[in-house]
């Protein structure tokens, strides 16, 4: 008993020295009593001299027997989830950046609410908000903002390098051999996971949405695609929605617009056709590529779950005609059983736009959807792309020991994932608080 409240007490402390160091003071203050209580009644009952003291040592020993077999014991209640594939394509001209940029008494303008008709008031009430990084909105800051459209402004200069001219001298290579290049390749130029996949029609967009290509039908007939992610800071994660999120995410967009754009045109140098898709240029739907080359999970919150990071990245793909080894999509319940009994996203969204209820049948795939109407209208009235479902979901920890461990008990038990959901709400709260931004952010 006396070894096995010095045990409990070091690995809560250690769990509060994270905590620690990651600014989560209420975690870490929660670790710490919860270590120092546990551990004194185990070390107490170990040196104390009591009648039914070897019971009761039994039944804590026990105790924690039982914990620790939930934990390694691979115990799954659900079953792997549908693979279908979606029917059909995605119109840009749906998406809410589309619709956001459309102009009343122009032609796309008419044409667009001629056919959707139903989108047109909703649409101008939400034009009428301050809007992205506007200096009206509710969360401006001249710095932060500023930051967001200088990496913005980059990102537009990225967006005519997409494409390019093909080397006349086609490489031979081995499928094997570049398929590893290009992985380590790019991991090294910053990527976080890499993954390959066949191009399916369902990826693409049926038209553009955005710019001067707004209307044009996607007619791009690449064979594959390399689809990868990088990380966004957890610190400017966890403060959404105040200004490092938009920050934040204006930077992973441009960080993974250039690996994607710098890879396009290393493929293109072998002799094949390449083309990136990046931030506001994109020809296909960056989470259904992501998923079907293997890199996680469409959650309740609409966005791609990693395994190490949860919601807490950005997406960039590239298409070619590089013959690639394919990865096996990602088919895993244990995400899927997690989000639907977490609902931690759809509890703290600050305008109600994620669902509580159970996935759906949705153009013949099992998902959850989001309302895209409500969440823009939360940006265009903060200023900012929010990131409040990405802040406090479970997946988003680290990627430390601390938090593997977790995951590793969630993926493999059906009973621990419950039980690590009960945990991280009474650990960091079933509302956690907006963290403040670093201090150089803020100038008096």
């Amino acid at each position: 008993m006396i070894l096995s409240g010095i045990a409990i007490f070091g690995f809560f402390s250690y769990a509060g020295i994270i905590s620690l160091l990651e600014r989560e003071g209420r975690a870490s203050s929660n670790f710490f009593t919860l270590g120092l209580v546990v551990s004194a009644i185990y070390i107490l009952i170990g040196i104390s001299n009591f009648s039914y003291k070897e019971v009761v040592s039994i039944i804590l020993f026990s105790f924690i027997a039982l914990l620790f077999l939930i934990f390694i014991l691979p115990i799954r209640t659900n079953k792997r989830i549908s693979s279908d594939s979606p029917h059909g394509k995605i119109d840009e001209r749906d998406t809410m950046f589309s619709r956001n940029e459309l102009k009343k008494d122009t032609n796309n303008y008419i044409e667009y609410y001629k056919s959707q008709p139903e989108n047109e008031s909703i649409d101008n009430t939400i034009k009428d908000n301050p809007g992205l990084l506007s200096p009206s909105s509710g969360n401006y800051d001249k710095l932060m903002f500023s930051s967001s459209k200088a990496s913005f402004f980059t990102i537009d200069a990225l967006k005519l390098k997409v494409n390019g001219n093909v080397s006349s001298e086609k490489v031979i290579l081995d499928k094997n051999d570049i398929s590893k290049y290009i992985k380590n390749w790019t991991k090294k130029l910053g990527a976080l996971n890499v993954g390959f996949t066949e191009l399916r029609d369902y990826h693409k967009y049926s038209y553009r949405g955005r710019g001067e290509y707004y209307g044009n039908e996607v007619t791009m007939d690449h064979s594959f695609a390399i689809a990868f992610t990088v990380e966004m800071d957890f610190d400017a994660v966890k403060s959404g929605p105040l200004g490092p999120i938009v920050m934040e995410s204006a930077q992973q967009y441009l960080e993974s617009g250039a690996i994607a754009v710098q890879l396009a045109e290393f493929i293109r140098q072998l002799g094949y056709p390449a083309r990136a898709h990046i931030d506001g240029n994109y020809e296909v739907v960056c989470p259904l590529v992501a998923k079907d080359a293997g890199l996680g999970e469409i959650g309740r919150m609409g966005l791609l779950m990693t395994p190490s990071l949860g919601p807490r990245v950005r997406i960039a793909v590239v298409t070619t005609d590089l013959p690639l080894n394919v990865d096996k999509p990602a088919n895993e319940p244990s995400v899927i059983d997690f989000c639907t009994n977490c609902k931690k996203c759809a509890v703290n969204c600050p305008s109600n736009a994620i669902s509580y209820n159970d996935r759906e049948d949705i153009n013949g795939v099992i998902r959850w959807q989001i309302n895209q109407e409500s969440c823009f209208d939360f940006w265009t009235k903060s200023g900012t792309d929010c990131g409040r479902c990405m802040s406090v979901c479970p997946y988003s920890h680290p990627d430390n020991l601390l938090h593997n461990i977790v995951r590793f008990g969630i993926k493999n038990s059906s009973i621990f994932s419950r039980l690590a959901l009960y945990f991280d709400d009474a650990i960091y709260g079933k509302n956690p608080t907006v963290k403040k931004p670093a201090d150089w952010m803020s100038i008096s």
